[in-house]
């Protein structure tokens, strides 16, 4: 078999490695020299702790597997079982975890309820005023900058893989063949759309006006080296509004008496920390759904995040070394994990995983090679 994947992103760089570990061939093509988008954008979390029970979930674990089975074979992807830790401020904060772990699935996550001294003892770089921490287990990392990198050099050495940078798809010709912008033709056996935020041109001519995928934009930033390991991801409470595992009547008293600071509030804000192989900080994030989005990053939301990881570290940050926006898709009915299409004969589009892409891209990768018989 044949298979074409347009996108050089991580779900369609995990497309082509699980049809190349499949035995077939793959020509994978890529508009920019390297991808640029959502994919590098992004905390590289594979992050379980939040995600819905049921096919969600079950996705993420899946993926979570994956992912350590391909970083045992691909040290570059920097996987690490870090785990996360949840610092809770007071005691409606922690009523939110316990509800947490009160779930059926908590075990699968590896839910625990730690004291601020047993966080620590996990975490020492937390020194800051907490009262408890939720941790989860399963929650890991890769480095987002060079994951798809690594991924291809490790593709590039089967002689059945073949990348194609700085080519635009602009058609599909028949069935099961693309042309580019050089005017080259691809065909296979199948052709596999992984355009991430990418939805018009093309895609909008393929899958129609009503695609049921928006663009998300978030900002983040990065510091210097913290100069002290960072042994687990970070999140605070405000996480607990964002993923839909802490949906409870706990979480509803949450916000009802201790809503979000009026920053946090205005961006859809949560934080989310993690250490990068160079010892910086990743941290993040906002939410911004309406259209257009703004070109520009506003400082309130750094100078909010900022506030919240230094009252954890119980010290200043190190200095910012980059701030960056990115945009990614995501399915408007946002239960379902990914939007996986047929748009024409032997051609798929899969798009739409919201900020799940870098966790369950494995999984979602896997799930469309079995249900096309790769």
């Amino acid at each position: 078999m044949r298979v074409i994947v347009v996108g050089a992103g991580v779900v369609g760089t995990l497309h082509a490695w699980h049809a190349v570990e499949r035995g077939h061939e793959v020509v994978q093509i890529e508009r920019e020299a390297e991808a640029r988008g959502a994919s590098l954008r992004n905390f590289g979390q594979i992050w379980v702790s939040g995600r819905a029970g049921g096919e969600e979930l079950e996705t993420a674990l899946r993926a979570r597997e994956l992912w350590e089975t391909i970083g045992a074979r691909v040290p570059g992807l920097g996987f690490r079982a870090c785990g996360s830790l949840t610092p809770l401020r007071n005691p409606r904060e922690r009523a939110v975890a316990e509800a947490a772990l009160a779930r059926p699935d908590a075990a699968a996550r590896g839910y625990k309820l730690l004291t601020a001294g047993e966080a620590r003892a996990v975490n020492p770089a937390l020194r800051g005023a907490f009262e408890a921490a939720l941790f989860c287990e399963r929650d890991a990392a890769v480095e987002p900058r060079t994951a798809q990198l690594a991924l291809r050099e490790e593709l590039l050495k089967s002689p059945r893989y073949t990348f194609l940078p700085g080519r635009e798809v602009r058609d599909v010709v028949g069935e099961h063949a693309v042309r580019d912008d050089h005017g080259d033709v691809h065909s296979g056996d199948t052709v596999v759309l992984c355009t991430g935020a990418w939805l018009g041109g093309l895609v909008r001519e393929l899958a129609g006006p009503e695609l049921p995928v928006r663009r998300v934009r978030l900002q983040m930033m990065q510091t210097d080296p913290l100069g002290e390991p960072l042994t687990t991801s970070v999140a605070d409470a405000d996480s607990f509004r964002y993923y839909p595992a802490y949906r409870s009547p706990a979480l509803d008293a949450l916000d009802a008496h201790q809503p979000q600071s009026t920053t946090a509030a205005e961006h859809r804000m949560q934080l989310l920390m993690v250490q990068r192989a160079d010892g910086g900080l990743t941290i993040g994030d906002t939410h911004e759904y309406e259209h257009p989005f703004a070109f520009d990053t506003v400082e309130e939301p750094y100078e909010h995040l900022a506030e919240v990881v230094e009252s954890f570290l119980g010290r200043p940050l190190p200095r910012i070394r980059r701030r960056w926006a990115g945009v990614y898709a995501q399915c408007t009915d946002t239960s379902r994990v990914v939007h996986r299409q047929q748009v024409r004969d032997g051609v798929w589009l899969v798009t739409g995983p919201g900020g799940r892409g870098m966790t369950c891209a494995p999984a979602m990768a896997e799930t469309t090679a079995e249900q096309l018989g790769w």
